[in-house]
């Protein structure tokens, strides 16, 4: 098998794989679009391998794997990055959440003037009622 046919049909399992996905919704749109950007790019150069070879020529890298490989991986960088910061920000959101929760179950046990024991006696109780019904 060459190195062309290889790549087109990694390119096309890719576009599948993401696409089933999407369908299931265990990915989001955003981070869909750049791997089947990834995947398009792909299975453009495994069809037409000579607009690789061109850009190469016109860019000064000897070998066009080489562009291959170095641009791959500043995708893959910049992928990473961007993850990274997602990351981040969901952490920060989490956090301020857990805080906003804590403040309120606070404000809860402030207004409550049941103590801690009779409350889990009477959510026995509640459990009993419920399950005789």
């Amino acid at each position: 098998m060459t190195p062309n046919i290889l790549a087109a049909i990694t390119a096309v399992i890719t576009f599948i794989f993401v696409g089933d996905l999407l369908r299931r919704g265990l990915l989001k749109e955003k981070y869909a679009v750049l791997w089947l950007l990834f995947a398009g790019a792909s299975l453009f150069f495994a069809i037409f391998p000579d607009v690789l070879t061109r850009v190469s020529a016109v860019i000064g890298v000897a070998q066009p794997v080489n562009l291959l490989f170095f641009v791959t991986i500043v995708l893959l960088v910049l992928v990473a990055v961007q993850l990274s910061y997602e990351l981040s920000r969901h952490e920060a959101r989490i956090r301020r959440l857990a805080e906003e929760v804590a403040l309120l179950e606070q404000r809860t046990r402030a207004l409550d003037p049941q103590p801690d024991a009779s409350r889990a006696a009477d959510d026995q109780r509640d459990d009993g009622d419920q399950h005789s019904e």
